[in-house]
């Protein structure tokens, strides 16, 4: 075998781009950089209705992981739609395309070592497991936030439910658009019923 040719730092990958552009290896690999921060990589993935606790759930798990030492970043979904998606609507398939990308920014925080919290509706199944077929098995973790819509639209903590009643807001979903009930989801929670304190507790029992 050429040794010359198996350590070449480029490897052109069998999937089709509208670019000429190959794939760099890295020196350093994603099990040596977790090594170094002594922690075991993870994507945390949040879903459920708008006002079902995600961005609380999550906020409050960044913060607890943070105070005890581990290495985490949060993406929230509407903090995202400022900047890198801020180019995206609420159509389908801008829904779509803005979880792909936070799918793929994921992806290469995990490969980095970061314990990866994500809040975002995401309420089709095939961007959810699109997203889930980025990582290795026991990477992504799935919680879904199961607090029915009731309780959802009677918190409104952001005034949407109310604007999206008054078709201010079109396509908003468990109103106008739907929410695809995950199937298979790692843990579920219905913050009606627990705390923000339990929930991150049971997050942490999964990891």
């Amino acid at each position: 075998m050429d040794k010359s040719k198996s350590s070449h730092p480029y490897e052109l990958k069998d999937i089709t781009l509208p670019s000429n552009a190959v794939w760099h290896k890295s020196t350093v690999c994603p099990a040596e950089r977790a090594a170094s921060m002594g922690q075991t990589p993870r994507c945390i993935w949040l879903t459920g209705l708008s006002g079902s606790g995600k961005s609380t759930v999550a906020n409050a798990l960044d913060a607890t992981l943070h105070a005890n030492g581990f290495n985490s970043f949060l993406l929230d979904g509407d903090n995202v739609r400022h900047g890198l998606n801020k180019d995206l609507g609420m159509t389908e398939s801008d829904r779509a395309e803005n979880i792909r990308r936070v799918g793929e920014v994921a992806k290469l925080m995990v490969e980095s070592g970061l314990i990866v919290i994500c809040a975002f509706i995401s309420p089709y199944k095939r961007d959810r497991q699109m997203v889930r077929s980025m990582f290795k098995p026991g990477e992504f973790v799935e919680v879904y936030l199961d607090t029915p819509l009731s309780v959802c639209e009677k918190r409104d903590p952001k005034g949407l439910y109310k604007k999206a009643r008054a078709g201010v807001i079109k396509q908003f979903t468990g109103v106008s658009d739907p929410y695809e009930q995950p199937e298979s989801a790692e843990l579920i929670l219905n913050t009606t019923d627990i705390t923000v304190t339990q929930s991150v507790e049971a997050i942490l029992k999964v990891l």
